[in-house]
């Protein structure tokens, strides 16, 4: 395996399943700071703070620092930063998407804004969704941190941000950037935020429809782990292929 200089990484899936953390997972983040590799946690997750995340990853025994995971709502908020600076956003979403926009000196307003941000929440509000097709009819923008149709919940599937955005988009006719993975912006965004270059860079993952394309669509090489969605018989399907395919992220070589 090559050696690399950056490690950009997916969580579920890669570095825990459900509440456990995979084997092997803190052996390489133990390795990764011992040889002062720089590295982010990806997440199309935009419901959680960095801090709450790496809370989260503490309690299946995974020491990871908040200021090393970079989430779906961290990459919307930067991106309309970049567009327009300092605007007004209509935003539907939980702390870790309200955060993050506050953070880049965005106000949140339900008069004129210059954005209409749909993330994940724990219960969407149709009174929320009917003010932000509204808000878009009248020529507010529309972005969304993630296209992810559903999630799981203990009682099963909820619908995710993907799902909320196609009905939002058949009521105006509007679609929504999707900032999160597979858009390319993401893992550019994250890339940009570790001062790092695509081709010092590998993307480990276990999605082949949003880790790894959105990795190989900005130059990366890639590693798929076999220890969340994709399985070993599904890879030769896709046009695009990883550099390499592991049983799990322990098996990864620094």
């Amino acid at each position: 395996m090559k050696q690399y200089k950056n490690y950009l990484m997916d969580m579920d899936g890669v570095l825990v399943r459900g509440k456990t953390a995979i084997a092997g997972a803190q052996r390489f983040i133990d390795a990764l700071n011992d040889g002062g590799h720089k590295y982010l946690v990806l997440t199309n997750n935009p419901m959680y703070t960095p801090r709450d995340l790496a809370h989260r990853l503490q309690t299946t025994g995974l020491q990871v620092a908040s200021d090393r995971i970079f989430t779906s709502a961290i990459a919307t908020a930067r991106f309309m930063q970049n567009q327009r600076a300092n605007g007004k956003a209509f935003v539907i979403g939980e702390s870790g998407l309200t955060d993050a926009i506050h953070s880049v000196g965005y106000v949140m307003t339900e008069s004129e804004p210059d954005y209409v941000v749909l993330g994940e929440t724990h219960g969407y509000n149709i009174a929320q969704i009917t003010k932000a097709i509204r808000l878009i009819a009248d020529g507010a923008r529309f972005v969304a941190t993630n296209p992810d149709p559903s999630g799981p919940s203990e009682d099963g599937l909820v619908p995710a941000c993907g799902a909320m955005a196609a009905l939002i988009k058949e009521a105006t006719g509007v679609a929504p950037f999707f900032v999160g993975k597979p858009n390319p912006y993401m893992t550019r965004s994250a890339l940009n935020y570790l001062g790092a270059h695509s081709e010092e860079t590998i993307m480990i993952g276990d999605r082949m429809d949003t880790d790894i394309v959105g990795a190989v669509s900005s130059g990366l090489d890639t590693a798929l782990v076999l220890t969340g969605v994709t399985k070993r018989n599904e890879i030769e399907r896709f046009p695009y292929q990883p550099t390499y395919v592991l049983e799990s992220i322990g098996d990864m070589q620094l």
